[in-house]
């Protein structure tokens, strides 16, 4: 890395810490009913849990909890579905967009649901305008709400003691979408159409080209069938552009929340490496600072919440760690390019490396270090937004994001998302060091028996399962392999990434893979539904257990949870745990892949 990269990064760190401070602060009074903010809009809060019919002052226990998350996010799959499958026919679609097939629009409302995003259709083609804001942009709040109300209730577990309740659903997922991303996605998304992303409602726009293109297609009859002549041949015609074709649309209004809440879908198909979405290099890194800093705050409210700071900073040291290692990485594999380039004689340099790096796929606005840093954002915070083509990244730069997601993403993770797992670690790790010492463990004051283990256990195993045994059936079946572009190593690494970035609710993908294919549709569906909502149930069986024990003084045996000991011991399991689980498959792909190219195929 050169000075340059170190310097972006660094500036990226300072300010990223500087946001996430006083947002978690007041993150901490408006879910807990302190904040100043609830008393000026109090009555808009009252008035929606009157049309609602809720009662906000009563709290319910974690299954009461858990019923309301699932029957919200069950009737909002729903309703997606319904509206994708009668498209064609609502308003606000001025490029005439068809309705998704079934299997595409169980595929697209699962992805939004879920905070996952996974697109397997181009946005300026696939979705109208009604459907972007309707549906996408609608649950690209309410995911993140969701995300947060449950890590709301699980920090509650660890503060309360003695308590058969963690809170309200209704109540948390109203006050973070009103008070935390509503406003913040105001000021964010006109930010960014000063930097010129559009926000519109026009219809597509012709525009004359800079030159007369002429190109050749396929001759096809009225039935679509190609036409061939009397030796069997195919025939074509010459065709001449003097236009292209603009999409318009409400972009910057639903990028604010896409990069907020970890979403990632994207209005555009080349998502954040548009210029319509992306247009700077300023609005790359707000977009970036936008998808960490909400996961960052949420460490300093765990602290505040439990009584102790220390806490919250030491998990978010871990993250910030992690973050930096995962950083270099990726940077330095892309920096030093693929060797074969100079061989081919495509670069004049002497060395066997690219004089430039690698920067296939990457915007020369950006160039390799912001791509590479967005990468590592993109991938450990669980959003999926991309400002480059993760498919043409070096096998070890490929293999960087996928280990970020495969270790659960708990670095920074997604707003949520990324701290119940992370917790969820820790209470592995504090268990781990407890059998070696042979105390019972402690976490925050409370006693983590079997019961909490067994619930872990289902958050820590159950994403690998849905990642290699989604990938085992589709590399052994031929609608699985018919997707690959690039056969052998890379194909199979097109496919794990694929699996990896469902299961782990990312949505970003290795763009050579085909999955717009009912196969990949129903696979990758049910790899994101399980991915989302298996992890959710069981932390909030936690939340609920640990909200019931009473709290334990901290004794002489005890080990401490905020200094460096802990930060290294919290660090070691999640890859002991998470990353060792896929080293056989990793071996496949990236690594394999790497092999190869050093050797000169």
């Amino acid at each position: 890395m050169t000075s340059n990269d170190w310097l972006q990064f660094v500036v990226y760190t300072i300010v990223l810490i500087a946001l996430a401070i006083p947002l978690g602060r007041y993150m901490t009074n408006v879910l807990d009913g302190s904040s100043r903010v609830l008393r000026w809009f109090g009555w808009a809060e009252r008035g929606f849990y009157k049309l609602g019919g809720i009662d906000p002052s009563k709290e319910m226990g974690w299954k009461t909890y858990a019923v309301a998350m699932l029957a919200f996010n069950v009737l909002g799959t729903i309703a997606i579905y319904v509206l994708l499958r009668l498209q064609a026919g609502l308003p606000l679609n001025p490029a005439g967009i068809a309705a998704m097939t079934p299997d595409a629009a169980f595929n697209t409302a699962v992805s939004f649901v879920t905070n996952t995003n996974w697109q397997d259709y181009a946005g300026e083609s696939g979705a109208s305008y009604l459907m972007q804001m309707l549906c996408f942009t609608v649950q690209n709040f309410l995911s993140a709400a969701t995300g947060i109300a449950v890590v709301t209730a699980l920090i509650r577990g660890f503060a309360r003691h003695s308590a058969q309740t963690i809170g309200n659903f209704w109540v948390d997922l109203t006050r973070t979408t009103m008070y935390v991303l509503l406003p913040i996605s105001i000021v964010v998304s006109l930010v960014f159409v000063g930097q010129g992303a559009i926000q519109n409602f026009s219809a597509y726009k012709d525009v004359p080209t800079l030159q007369v293109t002429q190109y050749t297609q396929p001759k096809v009859d009225a039935q679509g069938n190609p036409v061939k002549d009397a030796k069997g041949n195919p025939v074509t015609d010459t065709l001449t552009a003097k236009t292209q074709t603009l999409a318009m649309g409400p972009v910057a209004s639903q990028e604010a929340i896409k990069m907020l809440g970890t979403n990632g879908g994207g209005f555009f198909n080349t998502n954040s490496a548009h210029p319509y979405e992306n247009p700077t290099p300023f609005s790359n890194f707000i977009q970036i600072i936008a998808m960490l800093v909400i996961p960052a705050a949420l460490c300093v409210m765990f602290g505040k919440m439990v009584g102790d700071r220390r806490q919250g900073y030491a998990v978010l040291a871990a993250m910030t760690i992690a973050f930096a290692v995962a950083c270099v990485s990726e940077i330095s594999s892309e920096q030093v390019g693929n060797p074969l380039v100079s061989s081919l004689g495509v670069d004049t340099q002497a060395s066997a490396l690219q004089s430039g790096g690698n920067m296939e796929g990457k915007e020369t606005r950006f160039g390799i270090a912001s791509s590479g840093i967005f990468t590592v954002a993109t991938t450990s915070a669980s959003c999926g937004a991309v400002n480059n083509a993760h498919d043409s990244l070096t096998p070890l730069g490929g293999l960087t994001p996928m280990l970020l997601m495969q270790l659960g993403e708990v670095i920074f993770g997604g707003v949520g998302s990324g701290l119940y797992t992370m917790l969820a670690f820790a209470l592995l790790a504090v268990f781990v060091a407890g059998l070696m010492i042979g105390r019972t463990p402690e976490y925050v004051g409370k006693k983590i028996e079997s019961y909490e283990m067994k619930m872990v256990a289902i958050v820590v195993l159950l994403t690998p399962l849905l990642v290699l045994v989604g990938t085992s059936i589709a590399v052994l079946l031929p609608a699985g392999v018919a997707g690959i572009a690039n056969p052998g190593t890379h194909g199979f690494s097109e496919i794990l990434y694929a699996f990896s970035s469902a299961a782990n609710n990312n949505g970003s993908a290795f763009a050579g893979l085909t999955v717009a294919t009912p196969f990949y549709n129903w696979m990758t569906g049910i790899a994101m539904w399980f991915g989302r909502f298996g992890p959710l149930v069981p932390m909030l069986a936690v939340a609920g257990a640990l909200a019931a024990k009473k709290r334990i003084a901290p004794g002489a045996g005890t080990m401490p949870t905020h200094g460096m000991l802990f930060v290294v011991l919290l660090l070691g399991t999640v890859v002991l745990v998470g990353a060792l689980t896929y080293v056989p498959a990793l071996a496949l792909g990236p690594v394999a892949e790497h092999l190869q190219m050093i050797a000169g195929h």
